[in-house]
């Protein structure tokens, strides 16, 4: 990071990340995620083999790029909300809240719920990150991004959003917004992540989902019943703020880890 400039972050912006923003996607460009799932009947695995070098590059980048961002959130929702919407204008006062506590914002760089977090950063003067993903199809990226970074592929991109949070604050969206709630709530239930709070932004929106995953899921048995205590649902930016804060508090008191045994003496 040293060395670099917000402008020149910035000029690194490409493709936003949800597809929601414009529907399917259309026939045409390949995408990198795409050549990799791909198995054509002449596959050469020689080919695949070599993929491994772009992926680790990613990798090593976004470590690079975010690895000194401090402590962040990552925002979600939908890229089809457009500046006026009530859930685009609470999540620019959420950011804000959050940025003026001291936390670096995390998002996909792209167009409504992802802009509006940005935005509410920048008001905050806090960190406003955009992690990009190629796409078949190209729009611009939201101009309230001060660290932009490119990706082609799904799955190192979201490490990037687990591995530099804190926690998730999510808003309504769609199918791109479900898989990232999902997933984190599996890293959590699995104990690959721990005090990660998981905050759903709007009790109307996400009740039919919340009450199928506890009239259903936990009711036959496939979840446990506190793993309906993963989440937390609010319906105003300072809740949010506060649920946020109180993990953080809760981390710091929590006793450090042992350190790691010297190699050698092993």
């Amino acid at each position: 990071m040293e060395g670099r400039s917000s402008n020149d972050r910035r000029a690194r912006r490409a493709a936003p990340p949800h597809p929601e923003a414009a529907g399917p996607a259309r026939p045409g460009r390949r995408t990198e995620d795409e050549r990799l799932l791909d198995v054509p009947p002449d596959l050469h695995h020689a080919r695949d083999a070599w993929r491994v070098f772009r992926i680790m590059g990613e990798f090593v980048e976004g470590f690079e790029e975010l690895g000194e961002i401090g402590d962040a959130v990552s925002i979600f929702g939908s890229a089809r909300v457009a500046s006026g919407d009530a859930q685009y204008e609470a999540c620019v006062e959420t950011a804000r809240l959050l940025g003026e506590a001291g936390l670096a914002i995390i998002t996909g760089g792209g167009p409504g719920i992802m802009e509006a977090a940005n935005r509410g950063a920048r008001l905050a003067g806090a960190l406003s990150v955009g992690c990009n993903i190629e796409l078949p199809f190209e729009q611009q990226g939201n101009d309230f991004v001060d660290i932009s970074l490119d990706f082609r592929y799904f799955f190192v991109r979201k490490t990037m959003f687990v591995k530099y949070a804190q926690g998730f604050v999510i808003f309504p969206g769609g199918f791109g917004t479900l898989d990232e709630l999902f997933e984190a709530l599996t890293l959590i239930q699995t104990g690959k992540v721990r005090d990660f709070p998981v905050v759903l932004f709007g009790s109307d929106y996400w009740s039919g989902l919340l009450e199928w995953v506890r009239g259903t899921l936990a009711a036959e048995g496939k979840i446990s019943p506190e793993d309906l205590d993963l989440v937390h649902v609010v319906d105003e930016p300072t809740a949010v703020l506060e649920w946020i804060q109180a993990h953080r508090r809760g981390r710091r008191t929590r006793p450090p880890m042992p350190p790691l045994p010297d190699p050698a003496s092993l």
